[in-house]
């Protein structure tokens, strides 16, 4: 499992840090997410099981904030972890758990081969939201996993035609396609034919790219079967529908969290749920790299998720990474949890999608 190979700190970068400033680093960060209040010596004293003195916890603790891993909010006596503390923690401490078989059980249940893809990536999107407490993100597949199997055409009234695609193996998309003349059936059964016998089984983004590399020879050919193809070329393969998106949901999960509830970041958060493009952007940056990514805080570059905390795995077909899915929440998030759930569930969901 990779973690941010570029991010990952291991205990080499803290050669002083001892077995008791681990454990009382570890049990400090446990409490913290546990709670959100800010720890003080004497509650580590009682759950950390060190036989020593609260003097001496405070002095370890002075070294770990020395360190940059703790921070002492003005309004408490308690500490509670930077980013950079939850980082080591992440990398070298938290111990995770296994998912539960009720758990794993519902995940496999919910996503099954009979759902088309976009409603396998809602279902994994409403998963995620769900089991974890938090907002969720699926990227769709990348355009390049989306191979034509059949198209077929019905003229319908007022110069429209109904165009049917089959994509992959069992996804069917219907668009009407307005045109300056009609068509008759026969015409529209010899453009189908055409298109099914010159682009089956290849993928949409070269679909588009050759067809319109034909059009523009018939156009200067003046070719009129080649050219009813050109005026619905740009209706039926518009290069924006088949441009990567992302599906987020739970957004409003996150208003449980006491550190999110600054209303102002919230709105911008918010805005940047919609907008998408930030977080697709942390998503690609997801797909080039191995295994399970974790930002933690001002790690994603993003002011407005400095605050928060972005896990992802991605999923494959072919065994080839076709997308990402994940979680964002609170850098205060259960990470031994977390972490797993994301993990089995970008798996099963790339089990399902060989069959698509």
């Amino acid at each position: 499992m990779t973690k941010n190979k570029d991010k990952k700190i291991s205990n080499e970068k803290f050669p002083n840090l001892s077995e008791r400033a681990q454990i009382l680093l570890k049990t400090l960060i446990e409490k913290y997410i546990d709670d959100g209040q800010p720890v003080a010596s004497k509650v580590l004293a009682q759950c950390a099981g060190l036989t020593v003195s609260t003097a001496t916890i405070r002095n370890v603790l002075a070294d770990l904030e020395e360190m940059g891993l703790l921070k002492s909010p003005h309004t408490s006596a308690g500490r509670v972890p930077t980013d950079l503390g939850y980082r080591l923690f992440v990398d070298s401490l938290v111990t995770m758990q296994s998912i539960r078989n009720k758990q794993l059980l519902h995940i496999k249940q919910k996503l099954t081969r009979e759902l088309s893809t976009k409603d396998l990536a809602t279902s994994a999107s409403g998963l995620l939201s769900a089991i974890t407490g938090m907002a969720s993100v699926v990227m769709m597949p990348k355009r390049s996993h989306k191979s034509l199997r059949q198209i077929e055409f019905l003229p319908l009234s007022e110069n429209r035609v109904l165009s049917i695609l089959v994509i992959n193996e069992c996804e069917v998309e219907n668009r009407v396609i307005h045109t300056s003349r009609s068509f008759s059936r026969e015409e529209l059964v010899t453009v189908a034919n055409y298109l099914n016998q010159q682009f089956m089984g290849k993928n949409i983004a070269s679909v588009r790219s050759q067809l319109l590399s034909d059009m523009k020879r018939a156009r200067q050919e003046v070719n009129n079967f080649m050219g009813s193809l050109l005026e619905m070329a740009d209706t039926l393969f518009p290069e924006e529908i088949y441009q990567e998106d992302i599906l987020v949901a739970g957004k409003t999960n996150l208003l449980a969290y006491q550190e999110m509830a600054d209303t102002d970041k919230l709105r911008q958060l918010f805005e940047t749920f919609k907008s998408k493009t930030e977080v697709l952007e942390i998503l690609d940056q997801c797909m080039v790299a191995e295994g399970i990514q974790i930002y933690i805080g001002s790690e994603s570059g993003n002011n407005v998720l400095e605050e928060c905390s972005i896990i992802t795995s991605p999923y494959t077909i072919d065994n080839e990474i076709a997308g990402v899915l994940g979680v964002i929440g609170p850098t205060r998030m259960a990470y031994e949890k977390v972490i797993p759930i994301v993990d089995i569930t970008a798996k099963i969901f790339s089990s399902v999608l060989q069959f698509k």
